[in-house]
């Protein structure tokens, strides 16, 4: 991905006119939109398209709730998430936060102000190349497909949990950085007390979805005591010439 590919948002609410509006401001700042008014039109978007950057949900929608929504893309991988509503409870704010979302905006709002929260929550993503197509192809023995939870390893379809997706999600969303354990527990599981242990049995069932032989891998690493990183998409960047350098052993 280079410095002039756009970051993809997805907006969905049920009033046709601030759709339009924040679709117009945002596309001037350079951000690729795709606006809908009704979830069941985003996940079939998602299916087809792939996950966005990060998305924009109402919580009032024709057909779901926002938080289920969100629910059913962070199935499909740690998409950031932003409410947007007129839903100004406490209890409602901290639910969103603690189950689903980075941000939560009432309106009305400042396009402006929503603006430079969207920046600030995307310029924490180190790479953005991993949502630039609904098939991401690693290698020739590997594709993943966020969209629909699967992934195609040599050839063959191999279905994604929740669980795998979302962890699989932000390793290739870093990919080729090590990304802390701490961090994979926080975003996967914001609402629960997991421990390490838990996560090492994930990991392991993740790589035996995806590596030839999860006994010395070329896709996901291990460095002992920080976390976990995922091959790098460079092309001219090949692993598995330095996977004696990182722990080897099953996750």
């Amino acid at each position: 991905m280079t410095h002039t590919d756009p970051q993809k948002l997805l907006m969905v609410d049920d009033d046709k006119d601030l759709l339009e509006l924040l679709r117009a401001e945002f596309e001037v700042e350079g951000y690729e939109v795709s606006a809908f008014r009704d979830g069941l039109q985003v996940l079939k978007h998602v299916r087809k398209s792939g996950l966005p950057h990060l998305a924009l949900i109402d919580l009032k929608l024709p057909s779901m709730h926002g938080f289920d929504l969100a629910e059913k893309l962070k199935a499909l991988g740690d998409v950031p998430i932003v409410f947007l509503t007129s839903i100004n409870e406490p209890d409602m704010i901290v639910d969103g936060l603690r189950r689903y979302a980075d941000d939560y905006v009432t309106k009305p709002f400042e396009v402006r102000e929503l603006q430079a929260r969207v920046q600030r929550i995307l310029s924490r993503i180190a790479d953005h190349s991993y949502a630039q197509a609904p098939m991401i192809e690693v290698d020739e023995g590997l594709s993943v497909d966020f969209g629909n939870s699967r992934l195609l390893v040599r050839g063959r379809t191999v279905i994604l949990t929740p669980t795998e997706a979302s962890l699989l999600h932000i390793l290739v969303r870093n990919a080729g950085r090590v990304v802390p354990s701490a961090t994979l527990l926080a975003r996967v599981w914001p609402r629960a007390e997991i421990y390490e242990d838990t996560l090492r049995v994930h990991m392991h069932r993740l790589r035996r979805k995806i590596e030839p032989d999860f006994h010395r891998p070329r896709y996901i690493f291990t460095e002992r005591g920080t976390g976990y990183r995922f091959r790098s998409l460079e092309p001219e960047r090949d692993d598995t010439d330095s996977a004696e350098a990182f722990d080897q052993s099953p996750a």
